[in-house]
């Protein structure tokens, strides 16, 4: 989502890397671009004057020290006020001494309210038994859409007995199951509305009088720009919320809400929603967020991948290179990994410096093309996996017909390989000089 905002931040920030002092003149310049990028991410304009008066302030008053360099002290400054702007440290959900802990999901029609959710409930069930209760009653398939996620996710679920068309009954039900299955956090998923009205909020008024609720989460559409400001305002103003949550940070619009919405509202961001599988849910950190629009990278966010993706593969392919062996069988093996880390160009993005790599940056990167490669390697025998150069005409008809591609990429695949055992030599014996674009593939072609 912040993709063009961070672009735009390091063309300005570029500007400034040849200049060996800083002036008055060149502040205002970088600010004039920086003003620019923000609006055009739909910041609200208010703030975004705001917040460039405390940059300009700061970025004149403070003396550059020489070991760093005009470039590295405004954009230090921008940095910190970024964070400062969404809310600085992280806030937790709050968890009652006394369980259960109940936590109502409330957000207009099309936010996302049901599969956040599950999402929640998802993170959750490692260190507590959630319990997920289905209370949108008007949209139809709401409860089977909870109940099939909740499913997939395997987190408990409690909806509506047949022709149900009373949330205090579900609720006063969910309350007995939750007690009798010893869970101990419930997340209530609540109806939501095209627009925010009297009927939605006499409703969630009721639910949380019925269950009195430790935490009230919005689910707000980032998409939305500057009206999921105003949304979130109105639920605060009727409900007290405690905590918002971001959905499709992963989309193309311009963000300016995930920005503005904590200075906006004086409401937390808790959770960020950065795609559609369960476990898709990010905790909200200020500091990672305002690195990654830097394009200063997410090193623990990407650190947190690598470990939820497992170590079964690492441990193989770790055993495999210890041995000096790089063939099919261990690239196999690591797409897979990098495969349960999810879209490959959002993990990129978390490592610092790649969006200023341009031929990384403008490559044509999707994980279909992951999911081709390993088709193709698990189209091959044994014997070719570990040994590719006995793949000739023949074999590599068969091996394309087998996996449903063609010749050409199996071809392609197979140079791309070479590449990369190069990049394995390379790295083993210490020597420079290995082109990593050609890992990923190079601009205007698909890697893999």
């Amino acid at each position: 989502m912040f993709g063009a905002l961070r672009d735009k931040l390091e063309s300005v920030f570029s500007r400034l890397r040849s200049k060996g002092k800083l002036t008055e003149a060149d502040v205002d310049l970088a600010l004039r671009e920086v003003r620019k990028s923000l609006l055009e991410a739909d910041v609200d304009f208010k703030l975004v004057r705001s917040l460039v008066e405390k940059i300009r302030a700061r970025a004149l008053q403070l003396e550059v020290l020489d070991s760093i360099t005009p470039v590295q002290h405004i954009s230090t400054i921008v940095y910190e006020e970024l964070v400062a702007l969404m809310g600085g440290e992280v806030v937790p959900l709050s968890i009652a001494a006394k369980p259960p802990t109940v936590i109502l999901m409330a957000g207009l029609q099309g936010s996302g309210k049901t599969t956040t959710t599950v999402k929640l409930a998802n993170r959750l069930k490692n260190s507590h038994k959630p319990l997920v209760v289905a209370c949108d009653l008007r949209r139809p398939a709401a409860v089977e859409q909870l109940k099939v996620l909740a499913k997939d996710a395997k987190v408990d679920f409690f909806g509506p007995q047949e022709g149900e068309g009373n949330v205090l009954k579900v609720l006063h039900g969910a309350a007995d199951y939750a007690a009798s299955h010893l869970n101990d956090i419930i997340l209530i998923d609540t109806a939501g509305r095209l627009h925010v009205d009297s009927e939605l909020m006499a409703e969630l008024s009721a639910i949380a009088q019925a269950l009195p609720p430790h935490e009230v989460l919005l689910v707000v559409d980032a998409m939305m720009g500057q009206e999921a400001v105003n949304v979130a305002k109105s639920f605060h103003e009727l409900l007290t919320l405690t905590g918002l949550v971001l959905t499709k940070l992963d989309g193309d619009a311009r963000g300016g809400s995930a920005l503005a919405i904590r200075a906006q509202t004086g409401v937390p961001v808790k959770f960020a929603g950065v795609g559609e599988a369960t476990d898709a849910l990010e905790v909200f950190d200020a500091k990672r967020m305002a690195g990654r629009i830097m394009g200063m990278g997410d090193i623990q966010g990407l650190f947190e991948k690598v470990q939820a993706a497992g170590t079964e593969e690492v441990e193989k392919v770790a055993e495999s290179l210890k041995g000096k062996v790089f063939n099919l069988e261990t690239l196999l093996l690591q797409f897979q990994q990098i495969e349960k880390m999810g879209p490959l160009d959002k993990v990129l993005d978390m490592i610092p410096g790649v969006s200023r790599m341009k031929g990384l940056k403008d490559a044509d990167i999707d994980n279909s093309a992951i999911r081709r490669s390993k088709a193709i390697i698990q189209s091959m025998t044994r014997a070719e996996r570990h040994n590719p150069r006995i793949i000739k005409g023949s074999r590599r008809r068969r091996i394309a017909l087998g996996s449903g591609t063609t010749v050409q990429m199996v071809n392609q695949l197979l140079a791309q390989y070479e590449q990369m055992k190069k990049l394995y030599k390379t790295f083993s014996s210490g020597k420079k000089g290995f082109d990593f674009r050609s890992v990923f593939g190079r601009p205007g072609r698909r890697g893999f």
